[in-house]
């Protein structure tokens, strides 16, 4: 039985579910929250859906049935649970996910994590305000996050050359217009 298969066996059992459960926090957390705060951008959100993120795992992991590795059906939930806060926002504030967009540079150059230099700040310029929502989805889990292509595949539930075709228009966006902008 496989490492994998050994740790799920215990997130199922009620005997050492806490205990493993708290071993896949302590795994995951950091990494699903960088992911989840490049879908929703700031901080705040990012915690609300991290945290939603984990309840629903924690509820849910008696229903995972092992068709995909256990980090793409988390990060599936992850993303989905990001997506969800995103088109609550937008109904509260009736907005749409384009014009919540735009406050993404203010919001990551006000951020205190964010110390990138004018050529960084550029770069998440260019992914902010060049890309449709899902070249920027699929850029930043394929660059950021370093998923391969199938794992995002699985993760959005889009055919796999679909995908690659997105990442590489946005690479090739991303190119055309740092090197416009820096005169290279």
């Amino acid at each position: 039985m496989s490492t994998e298969a050994n740790f799920i066996k215990q997130l199922t059992n009620p005997k050492t579910k806490e205990k493993a459960f708290l071993e896949l926090l302590d795994r995951y957390q950091k990494r699903m929250y960088w992911y989840i705060r490049k879908i929703v951008v700031t901080h705040e959100n990012a915690d609300d859906a991290l945290q939603n993120t984990f309840i629903r795992i924690f509820n849910k992991i008696e229903t995972f049935k092992g068709n995909s590795l256990l980090t793409t059906w988390m990060f599936r939930i992850a993303h989905n649970e990001a997506i969800r806060l995103l088109e609550k926002q937008q109904k509260t504030h009736l907005a749409s996910l384009d014009e919540i967009q735009p406050q993404y540079l203010k919001d990551l150059t006000q951020d205190n994590y964010f110390n990138g230099d004018e050529l960084n700040l550029k770069f998440h310029e260019v992914i902010n305000s060049k890309l449709t929502n899902k070249q920027r989805i699929v850029f930043n889990m394929k660059y950021f996050d370093d998923l391969s292509f199938r794992e995002i595949a699985d993760i959005l539930e889009i055919n796999e050359n679909t995908l690659k075709s997105s990442y590489y228009s946005a690479v090739k966006i991303i190119e055309d217009e740092i090197v416009e902008q820096t005169n290279f």
